[in-house]
């Protein structure tokens, strides 16, 4: 994660976080993303290697149609950023948005 703050004193954080639930960012998992981005004031913006969407709309997170496997880039800008970020990083690496991953199927 990198944290810096521009000219205006606005803080920007930057993560590169890995969908490591079975079924990647469907609609559930992309709704709670987008339920946490909202409890802050920042501005969040998520991206794969094709799309730049806004990390607060539910149509946007949508679009980036991530699979298992799939990197994606968060960056918040804002007076909650770092604590935006931390959230958002924790959502999606540590708790998989409370979705099996691969290896837990396999257990099954």
């Amino acid at each position: 994660m990198q944290a810096g703050q521009n000219s205006l004193d606005k803080v920007v954080c930057e993560a590169a976080v890995e969908i490591k639930n079975a079924d990647g960012l469907h609609m559930r998992p992309a709704m709670q993303f987008v339920d946490v981005a909202n409890q802050f004031e920042c501005d969040v913006t998520v991206s794969n290697a094709e799309n730049i969407v806004d990390g607060k709309s539910i149509m946007q997170m949508s679009m980036l149609a991530a699979s298992c496997g799939t990197e994606l880039k968060i960056k918040t800008e804002g007076v909650d950023a770092e604590k935006a970020i931390n959230a958002l990083r924790e959502l999606v690496e540590d708790k998989h948005f409370d979705e099996p991953t691969p290896g837990d199927q396999e257990k099954r």
